[in-house]
């Protein structure tokens, strides 16, 4: 869709509150059919004066109509309360290893060796900056990742045709957490903070949801995938986490925070799916053994503030961990018995809460630092480079984005199919979801979805980046569909 069109519906979509307060179900079915509208219009090839002419009356009729915008009140009290208890991503951590034997029977990942970030960072710098101006790294994977490309740009490979659905079920309340299950194209899971959790189905159309997860007492803060998608894990403000079954939505176990503090954000251990890591309110993180429902001996520690954000590397072995007071905590796990080793500590900012945390081995076949992606409401986009095995990091970059109060969040693209740069997505207290090229060393900005109606608090692509999940302060998840080429 053209960008001056795509502006067109964020103005419509921020509006769309004032529409029929009682009716819901309708707001969607308008901002669903304006979309398929403006799509059209933007085959049309109309003159660009003449779109930012529309764009120009339609603003000042809709604020004619419905006077000025303010902040929505779900917005407000969702910032309010939740960045002090938030959660975290499970960002399912790629491990592009060269040797193909890295991944075991039907694409699960086996048990790999440490190796030396540190080695493998400063090798990969010298690769990386002794390389002709505009060339591509001579890897073993190079010629794969040009035949994937196509020849085409990072803004050609992040072009979006529109909206391909819009949920609703939790409309009013922030979905904080939104996820396609791992290795599929086609379902999605969110939580809200009404204390539930649906489970989502894109195909056959039109897209249903097929379960909604109930039982938690109060509002749902994170959740995870197991590898194999058989089951969730879910974390509650309700001091509670639960494991349910995604075939039939029914729940397995419930276990109770082992401090009895609201459960603030979980993540799986990547090899091993019988583990996963809680934080909490009373600023501790947990190794959880879900069988046994009770912790790991040896697997718990004591940050600085409440935990908002956990993630591990690719093969398990390195855990960071973010609280509220700006801190980034870094944690040896012993893969025998679940044991927690605090490594090192970065302040990112005093006070300002670390809302997310992602971790990728390869940003791109052409820049394989490990990295870390980080928001911390400071109204940017850190991505930081990891030099050593006990998780140090250091600052490797920036990018703008409208953060100040909400625990947004953000990904690395989960492919690496483009010749040169390497792509991460984010969302923003400004409604839009944006896309910045890392490699690019002006003019990041590689693309902006607009359509929201309030802060996007989460993003997720499915495994062929057909489509894109995004997730906001009222309530609304937003499909994407890229353009097919």
């Amino acid at each position: 869709m053209a960008a001056v069109w795509q502006q067109v519906l964020a103005v419509d979509a921020r509006y769309n509150a004032y529409r029929t307060p009682t009716l819901p179900q309708f707001r969607t079915q308008y901002i669903r059919r304006r979309s398929q509208l403006l799509r059209e219009n933007a085959k049309a090839g109309h003159p660009p004066a003449l779109r930012r002419q529309y764009l120009r009356l339609r603003g000042q009729l809709l604020g004619q109509r419905y006077g000025p915008l303010s902040e929505p009140g779900s917005a407000r009290a969702y910032s309010n309360s939740i960045i002090r208890s938030s959660r975290t991503t499970l960002d399912r951590m790629e491990d592009f290893e060269d040797d193909p034997r890295a991944l075991g029977a039907r694409g699960h990942r086996r048990s790999v060796s440490r190796g030396s970030y540190q080695l493998q960072a400063q090798m990969n710098r010298a690769v990386y900056e002794d390389r002709p101006p505009g060339s591509v790294v001579p890897t073993s994977v190079a010629e794969a990742s040009r035949a994937m490309a196509g020849d085409t740009s990072l803004s050609e490979n992040y072009a979006f045709a529109g909206m391909y659905h819009v949920f609703d079920q939790h409309v009013d309340e922030a979905v904080p957490r939104v996820r396609f299950a791992n290795d599929d194209r086609h379902r999605l899971a969110c939580c809200s903070l009404d204390g539930s959790i649906s489970l989502c189905q894109l195909v056959p159309a039109p897209p249903t949801v097929l379960h909604v997860l109930r039982g938690h007492t109060r509002g749902v803060s994170d959740f995870a995938w197991s590898l194999s998608n058989d089951i969730l894990v879910s974390t509650s403000l309700d001091a509670t986490m639960r494991i349910w079954a995604s075939e039939d939505g029914r729940c397995i176990r419930e276990i109770p925070d082992p401090d009895g503090a609201e459960l603030l954000c979980c993540t799986f251990q990547p090899v091993n799916n019988n583990l996963t890591v809680v934080g909490n309110a009373k600023h501790n993180v947990h190794v959880m053994n879900i069988s046994t429902g009770k912790k790991v001996k040896g697997g718990s520690s004591k940050l600085t503030g409440r935990v908002l954000a956990l993630s591990f590397d690719a093969p398990g072995r390195l855990l960071w961990a973010g609280d509220d007071r700006g801190s980034i905590f870094s944690f040896l796990f012993d893969m025998a018995t679940g044991k927690l080793t605090k490594a090192k500590r970065l302040v990112v900012h005093e006070g300002s809460p670390v809302t997310s945390i992602s971790a990728r081995s390869w940003v791109s076949r052409e820049a394989r630092d490990p990295s870390l992606l980080i928001n911390a409401c400071l109204n940017k986009l850190l991505l930081y480079r990891v030099v050593d095995n006990e998780g140090t990091l250091q600052l490797k970059r920036s990018f703008p984005i409208e953060q100040n109060s909400h625990p947004v969040r953000s990904i690395f693209c989960p492919l690496m199919s483009f010749r040169q740069g390497a792509c991460v997505v984010t969302g923003s207290e400004d409604m839009c979801v944006h896309f910045f090229d890392v490699e690019r060393a002006a003019k990041a900005a590689v693309n902006k979805l607009q359509g929201h109606s309030a802060p996007v608090l989460d993003v997720s692509f499915n495994c062929d980046e057909s489509l894109l999940a995004s997730s906001d302060a009222s309530g609304m998840v937003i499909v994407w569909r890229r353009e097919q080429k």
